[in-house]
């Protein structure tokens, strides 16, 4: 059973993408697709794709040392009473909602 790849389902390429590199740049690209038997876009969108999703991932996930992970969780558990300008902002914005 062959599944369908996105980076090399025609059906499903709609955008057109266009860089400009130099000759060695794309010398270099161009043996890496080579070498992955890949033609040199199906190899720059399978990285570029790859890349991107990698920093998605990153920048979705929180990274927190031990003492910063024992603070975050005694604030969710034991968080300290509201100041006056929390009060202050709570009731304002209980005012503009209609609360």
């Amino acid at each position: 059973m062959q599944t369908s790849d996105p980076v090399t389902d025609d059906k499903t390429r709609a955008a057109r993408l266009e860089a400009r590199l130099s000759v060695e740049q794309k010398a270099m690209l161009q043996q890496a697709a080579t070498l992955s038997g890949r033609t040199l876009s199906e190899f720059v969108v399978a990285s570029a794709q790859e890349a991107a999703a990698r920093i998605l991932r990153e920048h979705a996930t929180i990274r927190l040392s031990r003492g910063e992970q024992i603070a975050f969780v005694t604030a969710l558990l034991d968080p300290p009473a509201p100041n006056e300008r929390l009060r202050q902002a709570a009731a304002t914005y209980r005012q503009q909602m209609g609360w």
